[in-house]
């Protein structure tokens, strides 16, 4: 799960093409995609468990774009979707919805409906009263829904709090001590069918051994429903798997994950199911912006740059940290400086007390893993139109989403007719 660029003489490239062609062409600030990346990360998934016979369902909340799911979907990729919204992204992409998992604790009954017509491969259950909910649903339909319980393990992952989802005190799944009884409510219910059992204990994590007492758990109950003739077909272990955000950490390997997950499940007849997203997709991106200004202060120096905690939030959100580098190679002696953007907020940063090479108004920098939870989660504060975003493939540029304009911001506002007169 490497990062998807490198300096060829000096210039930043992904795959064959310099990052400065596509600045010159779609402006910055901008995200790009590497095409060869996301495929080589999926495969990675795929064939290190080929023995389970995984089902990966990709998490579309990393990066909806449509043709990074039309990506996904022509690799064999399930999804694991958590909106309506994201289901019809899908539907666009020419995804499989048999092989679409619906999680998240506010399912609306149109959302309910509308997956259940589609033929979801099952809902994971966040609650009773969704549980009911799906139920009613289905009944008016004439169908039978097909579903998970996502038990909460009440496990740490040991990563940030906004993303740690299996600890008891979360909105996430129902309590492990209660989920056999939920199970068996669920099992009398005329709209049901259950077909499989689910936790996510969170995002970003390092340490695998909250991977295997998760996994260890599910088994044991997935066992103990078999006993009761609950026909238990598929685990879900979620996703999670960390990536390298900064260069001196070591995520596990793939094979330390896979080991783990066949030493659970290799003698068992549950088929797994992986929803991964941010190792699939995030070192496989990056975001370019450019120098605007530079700014000495008495206590702080600063890089001012187009590109704003509305392109990308999660610095700002999560305190989290990007590398960022020149795309001109630049081997200067560095000084500490904040990067910053031009939203008047004061947590509008991508990066503080930072050492960087001294930088000219009008260069470009590269921030890198930025591929998952970055233009999704962008927004037009400010009145800024959100960016533009690319796919390379080989030696193409492809534009997959065009740049926002201010006309497309105010599309639907209007002026009251006592205000005009």
């Amino acid at each position: 799960m490497s990062f998807s660029v490198e300096y060829i003489n000096d210039e930043l490239y992904m795959e064959k093409v310099a990052v400065r062609d596509i600045t010159d062409s779609v402006g910055t600030p901008c995200y790009i995609y590497s095409y060869s990346s996301i495929e080589n990360n999926f495969n990675s998934y795929s064939d290190s468990l080929s023995e389970l016979n995984p089902l990966i369902c990709y998490s579309t909340k990393a990066n909806s774009n449509i043709a990074v799911l039309k990506i996904y979907s022509k690799l064999g990729a399930g999804f694991d979707i958590v909106s309506g919204g994201e289901l019809k992204r899908v539907l666009l992409a020419g995804g499989d919805t048999s092989k679409v998992v619906f999680s998240g604790v506010g399912k609306t009954e149109a959302e309910i409906e509308e997956a259940i017509k589609a033929e979801i491969l099952f809902f994971n259950i966040e609650s009773i009263d969704e549980l009911h909910a799906i139920n009613r649903v289905a009944i008016s339909l004439n169908k039978i829904a097909p579903i998970a319980i996502r038990v909460n393990p009440d496990i740490d992952p040991k990563t940030h709090p906004y993303i740690s989802t299996g600890f008891k005190k979360s909105k996430f799944g129902i309590e492990i001590g209660n989920s056999i009884n939920v199970y068996r409510e669920a099992s009398n219910m005329q709209g049901i069918n259950i077909i499989a059992i689910d936790a996510h204990i969170g995002s970003q994590i390092f340490e695998l051994s909250s991977f295997n007492d998760s996994l260890q758990k599910l088994t044991h109950m997935a066992d103990t429903l078999i006993k009761e003739n609950i026909n238990i077909q598929y685990i879900d272990i979620g996703g999670g798997l960390g990536i390298t955000y900064r260069k001196d950490e070591t995520p596990p390997s793939m094979e330390e994950y896979a080991g783990i997950i066949k030493n659970h499940l290799m003698n068992k007849p549950y088929r797994p199911v992986i929803e991964p997203g941010r190792s699939l997709i995030g070192n496989a991106g990056i975001m370019v912006t450019k120098v605007l200004y530079t700014k000495e202060g008495s206590e702080k120096n600063f890089i001012i740059i187009d590109a704003a905690m509305n392109d990308l939030i999660r610095p700002a959100f999560y305190n989290s940290h990007h590398e960022i580098i020149p795309v001109m190679q630049n081997e200067k002696a560095t000084n500490t400086v904040d990067i910053v953007g031009p939203i008047c907020e004061s947590g509008d940063f991508l990066a503080t007390d930072r050492e960087f090479p001294p930088v000219a108004n009008g260069e470009y920098l590269a921030v890198l893993s930025a591929g998952a939870y970055g233009f999704v989660m962008s927004s037009n504060y400010n009145t800024r139109p959100r960016a533009a975003e690319v796919l390379v493939h080989g030696d193409s540029i492809n534009i997959i989403k065009e740049r926002e304009y201010f006309e497309d911001l105010i599309r639907g506002e209007k002026i009251p007719d006592f205000l005009s007169e």
